[in-house]
Order: structure tokens, then sequence, then C-alpha cells
């Protein structure tokens, strides 16, 4: 398999520009080999999944979150090709009440993070429904790394 960031080109895919936090904190943390990436959501992807968003709608939300995560993981260590491992991804997807199909939105993360990183993608996972997100987001991602 390419290396990631080769991965991300044979996919046509191109990382956005760093978000600014909306608090008091940074985009990254590290420990040792271990890199903890802050909450992401993703502009253009607001609302509630199962009254504004439909499933496939929080599914291509939950990637486009993805993809700002992976900019903080580069910006983090200078390339995606230094990451060994996506250890933990939790997902928090805005959503009504009723709506039990939390893990088919995540899984736009999930499967963005195999294409791009192979076996190295594969990780523990948390998909939670929740009432709202900051930002009006449909989706918001975390994610824990190890690194080389």
């Amino acid at each position: 398999m390419s290396s990631p960031e080769d991965r991300l080109v044979e996919l046509g895919l191109e990382l956005p520009a760093l978000r600014r936090p909306a608090g008091h904190y940074r985009g990254w943390t590290s420990a040792g080999d271990v890199l903890y990436l802050s909450g992401q959501g993703a502009d253009g992807h607001t609302g509630r999944v199962g009254a504004d968003l439909t499933v496939a709608q929080g599914y291509a939300a939950a990637r486009a979150c993805t993809l700002n995560l992976l900019a903080q993981a580069r910006d983090a260590v200078g390339s995606l090709d230094r990451v060994a491992q996506v250890l933990v991804l939790r997902g928090y997807v805005a959503c009504t009440e009723d709506l039990t199909d939390q893990p088919a939105v995540i899984d736009g993360a999930s499967d963005l993070l195999v294409e791009v990183f192979g076996e190295r993608g594969e990780h523990a996972r948390t998909a939670i429904g929740v009432q709202a997100l900051p930002r009006g987001f449909a989706v918001e991602l975390d994610a824990v790394l190890r690194v080389r």
C-alpha cells in the first residue's frame, strides 16, 4: 500500500487549513508517542441527523471532520507517514432523540481512516448521539494516535 501522504493524493483529497479552536485549548497535544487530537467539526455540515440531514449526509460530514483531524495530525508531526496507528476515534452526532444509526454516520470517518492508513487506520471507536454540538455542527470527532 502507498504511504498515507501518497494515498491522500491518490484519493484526490486535500487537507483543509487548520481550524481555529472554538475556545481556550489546542488542536492537539502529545505525550511520548501518543498524539491526542481535539474535537473537529466541519464547515458546511450543520444541523441534526434525522431532522435536517440524512444518515448519508451525516456520513459525508464525518468524512469532512476526518480531514480536519488529519490536518491537525500533520501539523503535529509534519507528515501523516509518521502515524503508526489510529488508536481511538470518538464520534458525536447531533441527532434527533429517536435516531439510532450513529454508527453508520461515524463509519464515514472510520472508512476514510482505513482508506488513508490501511490496517494502521483500524481503531477502537465510540459513536454517540447528542442534542447539539458547537457551532451547530452535525458531527464532531476526536482521536488518539500513536506516532513514530
